[in-house]
Formats: C-alpha cells, sequence, structure tokens
C-alpha cells in the first residue's frame, strides 16, 4: 500500500456521490461503487467526516475541494444539534432528528471536526463551535449534565472504558488547537483513568469495570475488545510523546503485547471483534468477524511501538497486518475497503459505508503513515 496515493483514491471516493451539495452534510449509506442506498445521515460522520477533510487539507494536500467538503459538512452541523445542545444520532437527509441517543459522541466528533476546520480556515466561530460541542461532552463525561444510565446503576453499577479513551483523543485534537492548559488538564485526568481505573491488567485492557475499578466476572466484565485496545495503546504512546511522558508509552507498550494474542487470528489472520478474557464463550454473535476499523487502529498502534522501540517483532506483526489488509480488505477494483469480513476472510457485505463506517478510521490510518513515513514525527500530525 502507497499510503499518500492511496489516500488520495479514497477521500476521492468519498467526495464523489456522497456530498449533500444540495441539502448539506455527508452520506455514508453508500454501496461498493460509492452509489447511495440509504438517505438517513449519521451524524458521527457529520464530525467525523468534518475532521477527515480538514485534517487532510491541513497535514497531506492543500486540495481545495477537501475544504469545499468541510465547509459543507460544518454548515450542516447546526441541523444535527438539539436546542438542549445535545446533538443527535441520525438525522433525515434534510437534518431533521430522527434518533437522539445517551451517548455524547457526536458531541465528541463535532468538536474535532470543528477544532480541525478552524485550523484550516482561522475563523474564530469555527473555533468556538468547536469548544461549545466540547464542553457539552465534557459535562456528560463528568455528570454535570445527566444521562440516562446503561444500567441500573444501584444493581449492577460499572464504568466504561470507551468514553474515556474517546475524551483523551478529543482533549489531544483540541489541545492542538486552543487553550493547551484547560485541554492538557483533561487529557491527563483521562490518561490516569485508563493507566490507574482498572481498566489495564496483566491479562487484557478491559472494555468495562465496577465503578471502583474491580474485576467484573460476568460475560460484560470478560469483554475485551481488541479493536478498541489497539486504538488506546496508540493514543497512549501519542500522549507520551507529546508530553514526554514514559509511563503512557511504556503502558500503550503493554496493551498491544497483551491484545495481539488475544485478538489475532492465528488460522485465518486478522483481528477479531471480540473476545473474553478468560476464554470463555463471547455473548456477541460477531465476536470472530474482521471489521475494517481494528486493523487500522493495530497498524498504527505496531508502527508507532515499531518507531519508539525498534524491536522488530512489532515491523513483522505490521508487515503481516498490512498484507493480510491488502489482501482481504482493500478493494482494487471499486476502491475504497470493505467494512466486514467473516471469520474466513470471505466478505460478509459489500457495502463501503453505513451510519458506523464512513471517511474516517482508514483515512486517519493513511494519513498517520503518512506523516511517519515522511519524517517519523507522529506528533506533527496532531
Amino acid at each position: 500500500m502507497n499510503y499518500k496515493s492511496d489516500l488520495k483514491n479514497i477521500l476521492k471516493f468519498w467526495l464523489g456521490s456522497s456530498i449533500d451539495y444540495e441539502k448539506g452534510g455527508i452520506f455514508t449509506c453508500v454501496d461498493r461503487e460509492g452509489n447511495i442506498y440509504g438517505r438517513e445521515k449519521s451524524v458521527w460522520f457529520q464530525g467525523r467526516a468534518l475532521w477527515t477533510f480538514s485534517k487532510a487539507y491541513n497535514a497531506i494536500e492543500k486540495d481545495p475541494e477537501y475544504l469545499k467538503a468541510a465547509k459543507n459538512i460544518y454548515e450542516f452541523l447546526p441541523k444535527c444539534t438539539d436546542t438542549d445542545g445535545r446533538m443527535f444520532f441520525t438525522v433525515t437527509e434534510d437534518g431533521r432528528e430522527i434518533q437522539k441517543r445517551r451517548y455524547y459522541f457526536s458531541e465528541t466528533f463535532a468538536a474535532i471536526g470543528c477544532a480541525e476546520f478552524y485550523k484550516a480556515t482561522g475563523d474564530e466561530k469555527v473555533l468556538a463551535d468547536a469548544e461549545k460541542y466540547f464542553d457539552v461532552a465534557y459535562e456528560c463525561f463528568t455528570g454535570v449534565r445527566k444521562t440516562a444510565p446503561k444500567t441500573n446503576p444501584e444493581n449492577v453499577n460499572m464504568k466504561a472504558l470507551s468514553p474515556v479513551m474517546i475524551m483523551l483523543s478529543t482533549a489531544q485534537t483540541m489541545r492542538s488547537a486552543t487553550n493547551k492548559e484547560k485541554y492538557a488538564a483533561i487529557a491527563s485526568e483521562c490518561l490516569d483513568k485508563i493507566l490507574n481505573g482498572g481498566f489495564l491488567t496483566e491479562k487484557a485492557l478491559l472494555e468495562s469495570v465496577s465503578a471502583d475499578g474491580k474485576f467484573v466476572n460476568s460475560p460484560n466484565g470478560r469483554i475485551v475488545n481488541p479493536g478498541h485496545s489497539m486504538e488506546a495503546a496508540w493514543f497512549l504512546m501519542l500522549e507520551g510523546i507529546i508530553t514526554n511522558n514514559q509511563e503512557a508509552i511504556d503502558a500503550g507498550k503493554k496493551v498491544i503485547d497483551i491484545t495481539w494474542p488475544l485478538g489475532w487470528d492465528e488460522k485465518h489472520g486478522g483481528l477479531i471483534a471480540f473476545t473474553d478474557v478468560l476464554g470463555k464463550p463471547p455473548v456477541q454473535l460477531e465476536w470472530d468477524m474482521k471489521l475494517w476499523w481494528p486493523q487500522c487502529e493495530t497498524l498504527i498502534a505496531l508502527k508507532m511501538a515499531y518507531m519508539l522501540f525498534k524491536e522488530e517483532k512489532y515491523k513483522e506483526m505490521y508487515e503481516k497486518m498490512k498484507d493480510y489488509c491488502k489482501k482481504y480488505f482493500v478493494d482494487s477494483e471499486c476502491g475504497e475497503w470493505y467494512g466486514y469480513l467473516h471469520y474466513d476472510n470471505t466478505v460478509s457485505t459489500t457495502l463501503k459505508g453505513n451510519i458506523f463506517k464512513g471517511p474516517f478510521h482508514i483515512p486517519r490510518l493513511y494519513m498517520i503513515m503518512s506523516v511517519l513515513e515522511e519524517d517519523g514525527k507522529v506528533d506533527r500530525y496532531i
């Protein structure tokens, strides 16, 4: 894979019929060829795509088409925002609410999208929007703004890894755009929660633990999401690089070392979707499927680990994963990647996008790799 030239083709795939210049925003329900098969819009991907096209413009190439797409998506965000400041999860093609969830990831993705678009434009209103969306998300994260609990806390009181790792990554992006002291403190807070909150054990980085950081021996408590773990690993290493924190870098290395044996399919290749840390039957029916994004996160984590530690095993693991993705995920005929493979790497569905898959994980991978292969300075990427 030639990351920089391939990135241009991947972004071109999404710049086709996906950008809605009539009603605003971006469609992500596209088939193998990039044709739209569903007109509902993912609010996650309004923010994510805004970030992607802005980042490509800022870090890779000053292509005016990237900025044009980003501007169109940015101007659609107000339609995706409710009167209480919270964002929807899905909307109609013209921006009317379909679903609103308790999760605040729509707001975190809008924040990073606006922050990156601000870097491209210098527009202070865009920066104000980035801070507005971040503050709403952070209020939800800290409990200042109440959201419905996933389970009854009187009976099962657990905390999840994903909000913490996403808040860490969001704070990293915000810190690169404005108010470094504020967002550095939040990033440090999230780093502490990952390292010392009970998620990181000698066996795995767990998806959920009790509210006081203890292991819960239940199907949910035993879940390991290898893709999340690998993503968290490079978030940790990146934070260590930026802040000169060796503990964070070493923790990222540890996460890779304990996750690879749990997630890598020795028979067929690829990283599986879920596993049980104690080897019991995983409850997720898609547990042994191969999804696009865990492979992306693993490639980034392995590349960074080799860059930092110079251990040949990481180079070998990286090359193994790279060859696997090129063979099974990359669609050399129609472009982009397939999103979902069965355990034996046969294609489960030929769609290229839905409300969860769009221009984010794959372009992010290609952009980071382009930067690393150019000068190795991953902090320049942020």
